[in-house]
């Protein structure tokens, strides 16, 4: 099972979400070909109902506290109630950092 797999995996099992979508983005970094250690997740669940910004960041921290403490790199997150979700979450900018730019 892929890391992102994993990710989606305990995201899921975590907050029951309506929308879920988790890309490894290391391809777009100076990182070593096959890494997986950039990631971006979208997720809509009403586990973010009421709950502020910061807070639903340290939520998914803490459901991935094990991969923050080893494989995960960087992790952009856009995390949405389902009254917040408009279909589309920004995409992520390209490195400018190492061999990228």
């Amino acid at each position: 099972m892929s890391l992102a797999e994993t990710i989606q995996n305990k995201l899921t099992q975590a907050f029951a979400p309506s929308h879920v979508e988790v890309a490894c983005e290391s391809h777009m970094h100076n990182v070593p070909e096959g890494a997986e250690m950039h990631f971006r997740v979208v997720l809509v669940s009403e586990e973010f109902s009421g709950v502020r910004k910061v807070q639903r960041h340290q939520k998914v921290y803490g459901v991935l506290a094990d991969e923050m403490a080893g494989p995960i790199h960087a992790l952009a997150l856009h995390l949405f109630t389902a009254e917040e979700w408009q279909g589309q979450a920004p995409e992520s900018p390209q490195c400018l950092g190492g061999s990228k730019s």
